[in-house]
């Protein structure tokens, strides 16, 4: 066997140094660029709409109040909806008996209405027949009160 010189103990070196570095043997490179992208997608269409209900007892006269209990139907099998912001009115079916005369409040619960359910509870108010010490408010009696409830 040969006596390794200075010169060959500095190139072995330098080619084991190359092969560490170099990850034995292979090589890299990388590119460097720039660029802009975007993507897009469409979303759900919606839950539809729900159905709402307002749950009262009847027999009201003047001056009296009934609880109010507004509930939700989502007939949607795959979404759910938000119910937002309740509104609620009154009519009679008794042209004598006005809606002026009756009081209604809703109070918002926000409640998500799942998916193929019914009857969630989406918020609660009073619903008020206001007594008139001056008006004769005999056309309401018998007749039928009717609290029409909407979400915006």
């Amino acid at each position: 066997m040969r006596k390794m010189t200075k010169k060959n103990k500095v190139l072995a070196a330098a080619g084991a140094l190359a092969l560490v570095a170099g990850g034995g043997g292979a090589a890299y490179a990388y590119w460097t660029t720039t660029g802009t992208g975007s993507g897009t997608a469409t979303n759900s269409s919606g839950g539809g709409t729900v159905t709402l209900h307002a749950n009262f007892t009847g027999g009201l006269t003047p001056g009296d109040s009934r609880a109010v209990d507004y509930t939700a139907d989502n007939a949607d099998p795959n979404t759910s909806t938000k119910v937002g912001v309740l509104t609620a009115t009154v009519t009679t079916n008794v042209a004598g008996c006005l809606p002026a005369w009756f009081g209604v409040t809703a109070v918002t619960s926000n409640t998500t209405v799942a998916a193929n359910s019914s009857g969630t509870s989406v918020g609660s108010g009073t619903l008020t027949f206001n007594d008139s010490a001056t008006v004769d408010q005999s056309a309401c009696k018998g007749a039928i009160v009717t609290i029409t409830v909407g979400s915006v």
